[in-house]
């Protein structure tokens, strides 16, 4: 007993000076008004902002848009809700990157898949410009229908260390061990398409920056 309520104290020590050092407050990527902290990368789609919200619109004869944010991150935990025309394929990259020495700078690394499609795989983990899918969701029946066609969806996902969880509308989606990036920037895709005019909507993006350590992230893993 004394020994777990040791263990316990040291616990505790280890989360509130972990908390001043990470000053774990959640920061808005977007500030409703302005793209200002993004840049634009791959195809030509356009990203405007619109009544508090980022609004990716396809155009024709462009491959993948994706809207970056200029800040790299490592460990965090992110927030965000989006609302996907049925017709659209999109994702939100994660530990991602774009330099000449990979296929001439395309953006490559994770992504949250969004797919209102039949398949339903939203939440699952591809790797764009990379080796595919590494995450699934043929066998997670209750992420497939969490989904909401038509209405505003929310994301949360976690990226601490090697590992990398996804909810949809609060349901488990993905959970992915794996090591081969650490750090990156965090984009919004609008998909290549043969259709112009099809619109993905973003709002209240939000992130917990963990920093670069994983000892105190481990802690506070599948906090919510």
């Amino acid at each position: 007993m004394i020994k777990k309520i040791g263990m316990l104290i040291v616990l505790g020590f280890t989360f509130i000076t972990a908390g001043n050092q990470f000053n774990m407050e959640w920061e808005y990527l977007f500030d409703g008004e302005t793209l200002d902290g993004w840049v634009q990368k791959g195809g030509e789609a356009d990203y405007k902002v619109e009544d508090g919200m980022i609004v990716g619109t396809s155009r024709l004869k462009t491959p993948n848009s994706f809207l970056c944010t200029k800040k790299k991150y490592s460990n965090f935990i992110l927030e965000l809700e989006f609302l996907v025309d049925d017709r659209m394929n999109s994702g939100i990259q994660i530990r991602s990157n774009s330099s000449e020495d990979y296929k001439n700078g395309v953006v490559h690394g994770y992504q949250v898949e969004i797919d209102p499609s039949t398949r339903s795989w939203s939440g699952g983990i591809y790797e764009e410009s990379g080796r595919g899918w590494l995450y699934e969701l043929r066998n997670n029946e209750a992420a497939r229908k969490a989904l909401k066609h038509g209405e505003w969806n929310k994301y949360h996902i976690e990226a601490i260390g090697n590992s990398i969880r996804t909810w949809v509308n609060g349901v488990p989606a993905a959970n992915l061990i794996d090591s081969v990036t650490d750090e990156g920037f965090i984009a919004l895709q609008v998909h290549s398409m043969k259709i112009a005019g099809v619109k993905v909507k973003w709002r209240n993006i939000r992130i917990l920056d963990l920093g670069t350590t994983t000892e105190f992230p481990q802690i506070i893993k599948g906090k919510k």
